[in-house]
């Protein structure tokens, strides 16, 4: 089967109250068209066509990336109308699939059921029934069960807006059909639009059968139309990101307060993630990792039997077994962990590597710096890498010390088993297995006098 998939993303979405289009707005930091493409994109023989509307450029640049033609509709006259934009690319023997970039969270398993329902005299049509069917158009069945029209909610009769059966807008049949059917709309409705629900009364009138088949749950075909409805559905996305995470073996302290926004890459057992941990871009854990609370972790790879503390921020970092991480550390990009490294409280390292059983554990900066194996960084440590212009390397070798409150101004090389002394600020390279310090010499003033306050007069 070739599908031609055509995605509806033209709306402006007033109620979003925003300048940014409705479809360009995220669940789990990815913008609601891209769930809705990524799903897609797992049908074979698959092409598809995005009808794009408002801020048209601004979506096409956004998502420039996404294999698929894009189609402007210029005037919003309603989804059938937006359908007809793509008329002269719908292939007469392709399945065409009809499906809406502000509705992120349809299964392809639900997609597949329905493209299994086209015929050669018949059409599929995805329902839902809803307690409160308020808003969405009514399918109208005769008495033998079978679906002979769908009435929008404006142009009802009191007795069609108690039907609980409702319209999801998702639909596949032949291109052929379409092209004939798109071509009978009229817009002699309520609203003056052309409605892609008048092509089920058209096909019925033709002597297809609408077959008709269900999501699992009610949120898969729930659309985004506002800020409550955009929250409700992160959280639904997130319950089921959780759900797997935990049938896969990840112990997660609370279910609800826990966000994966982007991808597991590889996943080892016995994982445990303290509340409030995010997980976003793509990520690695190895076996036995302990990840603290209030930790965000971003396109990074974690070892086995790592522990990271709470309130941890790590970016584009690899982190070696056996390490340990925090509380409050920060690992920005490209820093590189070995085995068995401490990075303590309020500890800052940037594209760095630091070697096997070295330790950096208080308040310390380290940038553009190579630290080899069994180095003991002191507090109050800072690599002073920029000159304010260009930014330095500094080398510290095997086994060396730096005791706190030391600057190591870059371009500089700390030589292997060399001690810093505490207190000092290195600006030449310091050799191996000896002392170096920098200090000014300690003075003590007898009789100096306390400065004491004056009485007011």
């Amino acid at each position: 089967m070739n599908i031609t998939t055509i995605i509806l993303a033209a709306g402006k979405g007033t109620r979003m109250r925003s300048e940014l289009p409705k479809i360009l707005h995220k669940i789990a930091d990815k913008p609601l068209l891209r769930h809705v493409y990524d799903m897609s994109h797992h049908l074979d023989n698959n092409h598809i066509k995005i009808v794009v509307g408002h801020g048209a450029e601004l979506v096409i640049e956004t998502l420039k990336d996404l294999n698929v033609s894009w189609i402007e509709q210029k005037q919003q006259l309603g989804t059938g109308h937006a359908v007809q934009q793509v008329s002269d690319q719908i292939t007469d023997d392709d399945t065409v699939l009809i499906l809406y970039g502000d509705v992120p969270l349809l299964k392809l398993a639900t997609v597949k059921q329905l493209l299994a329902n086209v015929g050669q005299q018949s059409l599929a049509l995805l329902t839902v029934d809803l307690k409160d069917p308020t808003g969405y158009g009514r399918i109208v069945r005769n008495t033998e069960g079978q679906v002979i029209k769908i009435v929008e909610e404006k142009d009802s009769t009191a007795a069609e807006k108690s039907i609980q059966e409702v319209n999801t807008g998702i639909m596949a049949l032949q291109g052929r059909k379409l092209k004939k059917w798109l071509n009978q709309l009229g817009n002699n409705n309520a609203q003056g639009e052309y409605y892609l629900t008048d092509v089920i009364e058209m096909a019925v009138a033709d002597g297809f059968t609408v077959a008709t088949n269900q999501p699992e749950t009610v949120d898969e075909v729930l659309g985004v139309n506002n800020r409550i409805q955009l929250s409700h559905l992160e959280r639904v996305y997130q319950q089921e990101q959780a759900n797997r995470l935990m049938e896969l073996g990840v112990t997660l302290k609370d279910p609800l307060r826990f966000d994966l926004r982007g991808s597991i890459e590889s996943l080892g057992q016995d994982i445990i993630c303290d509340i409030n941990v995010i997980l976003e871009g793509k990520i690695s854990i190895g076996n036995h990792v302990n990840i603290g609370a209030n930790t965000h972790i971003k396109n990074s790879v974690i070892g086995d039997h790592v522990e990271i503390l709470a309130n941890c921020v790590i970016e584009d970092a690899v982190i070696g077994q056996g390490s340990r991480i925090g509380p409050y550390a920060r690992l920005r990009p490209e820093s590189v962990l070995a085995e068995e490294v401490h990075i303590g409280n309020f500890v800052e390292i940037k594209k760095s590597s630091v070697g096997k059983g070295s330790k950096i554990n208080h308040l310390s900066y380290v940038g553009d710096t190579s630290v080899g194996s069994r180095v003991n960084i002191g507090a109050g440590t800072i690599t002073c890498n920029y000159d304010g212009v260009n930014k330095f390397r500094t080398v510290i070798e095997d086994g060396a010390f730096i005791g706190s409150d030391t600057q190591l101004v870059a371009p500089v090389t700390i030589g292997k088993n060399a001690t810093i002394g505490a207190g000092s600020t290195i600006t030449k390279d310091s050799p191996e297995n000896q002392l170096t310090l920098s200090r000014s010499k300690q003075i003590s003033l007898a009789g100096w006098q306390r400065p004491v306050k004056k009485e007011k007069s």
